[in-house]
């Protein structure tokens, strides 16, 4: 007799442990490559021409860029989004802080922790709106504190002085309370024996948080960095609520500025605008990328 010869398993049955991830993946993967990676090339194509948006493209090649180097808004513009980027970083450890003081077991923590998370769920737009008045020279809170100590009214918005500060702090209360959220959920992760076996060898205080909590948080602090740094390179609501770039354009940053540029009444440059948006994505893949090495190091070396 002969004998029956088993059919061969199909492509599918022998690479299905292989192929079934991909397939999940391949609905976000689509959506990223569409709406992620084709604008990016997309922008940087622009950004070698000289276009209103509608008419044809004119080839300039870098002389977007070259007008760029010598623009004064731009280096405004830069400057400020430095001093964002510095001042920014503050809502790192002030994040850890409120999470460290919210992860206690006392009597009403519950309603602390819903008053230092109700920033987040707050839109920029009213954060805006918010801080405006606050820093009201009229009728303001923080107007009135300044002029009961220095006898004087300070024009926070109008001024050219502290204008970018002010902005800054307005925009640091939300990003504490998205830092605070971040420390919270790796403070319930940590393993409390190693905390317990610390505390038994006589660590406490600030030596049991740096060498025992802290190692522990490294992703929410990875997480919570990149984070703020994005925000940081483009804080554009708050600008555009604020103080719409002024006084004189020196409370512009690079987003603000490429939107002038790009889409307000005063440009239509979309060939202009598309290389401060090249720019800027540089300087946080500049960032990122820093970051990224960092934590691959770590992992490696631990």
């Amino acid at each position: 007799m002969t004998q029956a010869v088993s059919p061969q398993p199909s492509f599918w049955k022998k690479n299905q442990q292989k192929l079934a991830p991909w397939l999940f993946l391949a609905p976000g993967l689509l959506m990223f490559v569409i709406y992620v990676l084709v604008p990016i090339f997309e922008s940087i194509w622009i950004s070698f021409h000289d276009w209103d948006g509608l008419g044809a493209k004119v080839w300039i090649g870098l002389g977007n860029y070259a007008e760029l180097l010598q623009d004064d808004a731009f280096y405004t513009s830069l400057k400020n989004n430095i001093i964002w980027l510095v001042l920014y970083l503050l809502s790192i450890p002030a994040g850890l802080a409120v999470a460290l003081f919210l992860n206690q077991t006392v009597p009403g923590i519950r309603l602390y922790k819903s008053l230092f998370f109700f920033p987040f769920v707050l839109s920029q737009v009213v954060v805006g709106l918010m801080f405006t008045w606050f820093y009201a020279p009229d009728f303001g809170l923080f107007s009135k504190l300044i002029e009961e100590i220095t006898g004087q009214q300070i024009a926070i918005l109008a001024d050219e002085r502290f204008v970018t500060y002010g902005i800054i702090v307005a925009g640091l209360w939300p990003q504490t309370a998205y830092c605070m959220i971040l420390y919270l959920t790796g403070l319930n992760n940590i393993n409390p024996e190693q905390v317990e076996a610390a505390r038994m060898d006589g660590a406490k205080g600030l030596k049991l948080l740096w060498y025992v909590i802290l190692p522990q948080l490294a992703p929410a602090t990875f997480i919570a960095m990149v984070v703020t740094v994005i925000g940081s390179l483009r804080s554009f609501d708050l600008v555009s609520i604020m103080t719409a770039g002024g006084p004189y354009g020196s409370s512009q940053v690079l987003s603000y500025f490429m939107y002038e540029q790009a889409l307000s009444e005063y440009g239509f440059r979309m060939g202009y605008g598309a290389a401060i948006a090249v720019v800027l994505f540089l300087i946080m893949m500049i960032f990122i990328t820093l970051f990224i090495v960092r934590m691959i190091a770590q992992e490696r070396n631990a």
